[in-house]
């Protein structure tokens, strides 16, 4: 099961700012490109900062004379690779409390930006993608199911699933794979199973 890449999310930039660029300059590019930050590069073109529009007003309001990107931003800056998953890059951005990530070629240098934004768009897949990654990734090549031995319905992101499977310990395992699934919001659990392999006294299938 292949989970889209910041490469297919992130938003090609060409917007970024030295060390020295004014106050003024980053707030001017900030409302010419309609962007709420900016990553700030060295000589290289590597990523070591980003100046936000918090970063300008917080720096401004304090009266801390802080007049260029290097005094205004928040160092260092937190990167990503195009090759990453977006599920790491949402982590990375939970862990780090941060709202975008520059995305850097393995060189180090800045080719991109992906922000929460960005991310809210494996919310938009239509319903009958995901519903054909349910079936083809998860049900026949991940858990090597026949595909019509489960029903999977799937409405505004919201994934139902139906029908029998071998053991009750296979059910947790198909929700999970399934709310892993770029694009689903929650699973409704409808699913049966033949043995109970996991309450003590299990019941076989003719016993139930």
């Amino acid at each position: 099961m292949r989970h889209r890449s910041v490469a297919d999310l992130m938003t090609p930039t060409a917007v970024s700012v030295q060390r020295g660029t004014p106050f003024k300059e980053i707030a001017r590019l900030l409302k010419e490109f309609d962007i709420s930050a900016v990553p700030v590069v060295d000589e290289a073109e590597r990523p070591v900062g980003v100046v936000s529009e918090a970063d300008l007003l917080r720096k401004r309001s304090s009266g801390s004379g802080a007049n260029t990107a290097a005094a205004l931003m928040t160092s260092p800056a937190i990167t990503a690779r195009t090759e990453w998953s977006v599920v790491r890059a949402a982590r990375v951005m939970r862990g780090h409390q941060v709202k975008r990530l520059p995305v850097v070629d393995a060189a180090g240098q800045l080719i991109g930006i992906l922000s929460r934004s960005d991310l809210l768009q494996l919310f938009l897949r239509r319903d009958h993608a995901i519903q054909e990654e349910i079936l083809e990734d998860v049900v026949t090549h991940t858990l090597g199911l026949s595909p019509s031995s489960l029903t999977v319905e799937v409405t505004d992101g919201l994934g139902t699933l139906s029908g029998t499977v071998s053991r009750r310990s296979l059910v947790p395992i198909v929700l999970r794979l399934c709310q892993s699934v770029d694009g689903v919001v929650d699973v409704v659990n409808r699913l049966d199973y033949a043995q109970d392999d996991v309450s003590v006294g299990a019941r076989t299938p003719t016993e139930r």
